[in-house]
């Protein structure tokens, strides 16, 4: 499999003409070697040629996973004393004849640390963004990497399916949240969580990147729910809206419409279809229900060892869907310094449709 990656990447630097890229730790990386590596203050770079063999530049004390790579590649391992770090990446990029070149980088992903030590080795090189070429590479999931986004949408579920009775008022959102972080991780999540969780309540699920405060939850509140789960380097992100007991009919009214809108969006999406079709469907609903400028956010955006990539479900974006590709649906009406609500799901493109991969009731529930 990893071999076949690495074929494909070479196919696809020729079509962007692109000599090589440069990665450093990252889900890329991992998606092509199938090994994880940290970022820290120690740089570690995979050099990848279009035709020569990998160069991979690491410390020393790392070494032991240049075993597990499915394929052969070339150590340039360093000491501790970053003084000869430079000769170490000169080497590496000689290697591969790098120099002058065109090579492909992830602008999101290459810090400062790693970028100037590989100009180092080849200076005079022509550092371009290779996003679109390394992006194309995951953006259809195989069988195995949908599997294991249905597990990690499993997981997630169940986390939550134990959080909730714990529910009760006067709970700050810090404790729901670190009681959903154990949830996650004894129901079997990986700890590199996709994301911290969101935990809002009240006016706080107005704010659609809030982050848990010492709030306490309260009579009447929304409380709003967006997490997640890693199984085998694969994520889910998720997002559910309850009731804390009886809360006001316009509360109601929105989470029916943001309700109507996901499933919309999620009726939207099968194969041929334009990323900004889904959006408009989900858009649609809301903006009819006359609360269009309270939805801030576009309706999605594609998952897989990220919780954010290709492809993004907006009303600009007219990427036609295909099978594969895999992402969220998320409307959302948020009433400033009152309350908001969001429900999401994770959705692939099938050959004929769409795969649901989360089921989780999306009902007004009412918790506390």
């Amino acid at each position: 499999m990893f071999k076949s990656r690495l074929e494909k990447l070479r196919a696809s630097l020729e079509i962007a003409g692109l000599d090589a890229v440069v990665l450093n730790p990252g889900p890329t990386l991992t998606y092509l070697t199938g090994i994880h590596f940290h970022l820290m203050e120690r740089p570690v770079v995979l050099m990848l040629a279009s035709a020569a063999e990998p160069a991979l530049v690491l410390p020393e004390l790392e070494m032991a996973k240049v075993k597990e790579i499915p394929y052969a590649v070339t150590a340039f391992p360093y000491g501790e004393d970053p003084a000869g770090w430079d000769a170490v990446f000169q080497r590496a990029a000689q290697r591969l004849g790098l120099d002058g070149k065109r090579i492909g980088v992830e602008p999101r992903q290459m810090r400062l640390l790693e970028f100037w030590r590989v100009r180092v080795g080849a200076p005079e090189a022509d550092y371009l963004d290779a996003s679109l070429t390394l992006g194309s590479l995951r953006l259809r999931k195989d069988p195995a990497e949908v599997e294991a986004m249905r597990s990690a949408v499993r997981l997630a579920q169940s986390a939550l399916e134990d959080v909730l009775p714990k529910i009760k008022i006067g709970m700050s959102e810090k404790e729901l949240a670190a009681e959903l972080v154990m949830q996650l991780l004894q129901n079997g999540s990986e700890p590199e969580f996709p994301f911290a969780p969101i935990v809002s309540s009240g006016p706080n699920s107005a704010n659609p990147h809030a982050s848990p405060t010492d709030r306490s939850v309260q009579a009447g509140d929304l409380l709003l729910f967006d997490w997640g789960a890693t199984a085998d380097g694969y994520i889910s992100d998720l997002t559910r809206t309850f009731a804390v007991g009886q809360v006001e009919p316009e509360l109601m009214k929105i989470h029916k419409i943001v309700q109507e809108a996901n499933a919309a969006g999620r009726a939207a999406a099968k194969p041929g279809a334009t990323c900004a079709s889904v959006d408009a469907a989900a858009r649609a609903v809301i903006e009819r229900a006359g609360y269009g400028q309270y939805f801030t956010h576009r309706t999605g955006h594609g998952i897989g060892m990220e919780a954010h990539e290709d492809p993004y479900i907006r009303g600009d974006n007219m990427q036609v869907l295909e099978a594969g590709m895999a992402f969220t649906v998320e409307p959302g009406i948020y009433l400033p310094g009152r309350n908001g609500v969001r429900i999401e799901d994770n959705i692939v493109i099938s050959r004929d449709g769409a795969d649901v991969l989360s089921d989780m009731s999306r009902d007004l529930a009412v918790v506390g």
